[in-house]
């Protein structure tokens, strides 16, 4: 348990968020005992991730800043903005409003440290991302931005305070319009990635599909602001709706547009290229990383303690590779060189004490 702790990837958030959409369509559709039961496993996957997350950042820090480091790793974090405002425009259905206002203001609390943090940290740091590193994951930032808009913009109504019920409608709509500026600059530099940088199978991942799913998110909530007829949010609705609905079909024209290229990266990457179907990249290129990470991670004072630098599962891949370089070489028989393999064989194995040489081993 320790160990899966440790190593959770960042986007596992995925599971809530697309749970809970799930939800949300089987309750439109009319299927209200299905969409309770699958709120039920979305709740209790939100529950568990997020105490898995909270216990990884607080006894395993070495983790979270090796995942912070990378970019395109971090940026799956946004999954947890996600996946929180999914879960709360469900229980805005269900009839508990002031649930749903918490976790959206949660879920934007948490947005508003990674949409700092990340850039922050790019510039800052020494090792910028090359434009093979970038790819669909990215987008989640914008599908995270959007979520917090349909939030906004379905708790406007239910406000506790009179304050917070003029001011959610601006903010959701300065959230929308963020969230597509967004998009804009971060497909320009994806469709910049993949003319301009070789794409290999491994590469082209189910990721990109987000291309598409970030526009389709981000017309739901322009459906969203478009249904706000409080007072309040009138004359800013009224105002901007010929831009919105505008730009609203410009995104879902985009949109459609995506499916049958993305379906031919597809059947290039599974069929043409035979790329196994069992396994992803990054699944594979992060616990790889993750793994090597265990060796130099420090000694935790706590319940949660990880042995990684003594752990036999972790250090045996170095002392295999010892073994195989002492004994790759075929040793040549002899009292010559007898001496020398007792103490080649005692460094690699700790069972065989060194045996001091003999004088009638020299000759």
């Amino acid at each position: 348990m320790p160990r899966a702790i440790a190593t959770l990837d960042p986007g596992y958030f995925a599971f809530v968020m697309a749970t809970g959409i799930v939800s949300i369509g089987t309750h439109l559709l009319g299927y209200a005992l299905l969409s309770e039961v699958i709120l039920g496993f979305a709740v209790a996957g939100f529950v568990g991730l997020l105490a898995a997350y909270l216990a990884r950042f607080v006894f395993f820090q070495p983790f979270v800043r090796q995942s912070a480091a990378d970019p395109t790793v971090a940026m799956a974090y946004f999954t947890v903005v996600a996946g929180t405002d999914v879960v709360a425009t469900r229980f805005v259905l269900a009839g508990h409003p002031l649930v749903a206002f918490g976790l959206g203001c949660g879920a934007a609390l948490i947005w508003v440290v990674l949409t700092y943090g990340l850039p922050g940290s790019i510039v800052a740091a020494a090792r910028r991302p090359v434009l093979r590193e970038i790819n669909g994951t990215w987008l989640v930032w914008v599908v995270s931005t959007q979520s917090l808009s349909i939030v906004a913009t379905a708790v406007a109504s239910h406000a506790p305070t009179e304050w917070l019920h003029n001011a959610l409608p601006i903010v959701a709509v300065s959230l929308w319009g963020l969230g597509v500026m967004l998009y804009l600059v971060l497909i320009v530099i994806i469709f910049l990635r993949l003319l301009v940088v070789e794409v290999t199978p491994a590469e082209m991942g189910p990721a990109y599909w987000i291309a598409m799913g970030a526009t389709a998110i981000s017309v739901r909530a322009a459906a969203g602001i478009l249904t706000l007829h409080d007072p309040g949010a009138r004359l800013l609705v009224a105002a901007l709706r010929p831009f919105v609905v505008g730009l609203s079909v410009v995104l879902w024209a985009f949109g459609t547009w995506w499916i049958p290229l993305l379906v031919l990266f597809g059947v290039w990457r599974y069929v043409l290229r035979r790329y196994p179907r069992n396994r992803e990249p990054r699944s594979a290129s992060s616990t790889t990383r993750r793994t090597r990470a265990l060796r130099h991670l420090p000694a935790a004072r706590s319940p949660w303690h990880l042995p990684a630098a003594r752990s036999p599962c972790v250090t045996s891949t170095r002392a295999t590779t010892h073994s195989e370089k002492a004994y790759r070489p075929t040793l040549p028989s002899g009292p010559r060189l007898a001496g020398r393999s007792q103490q080649t064989r005692a460094r690699t194995s700790p069972t065989l004490a060194p045996r001091r040489p003999r004088s009638s081993d020299v000759r």
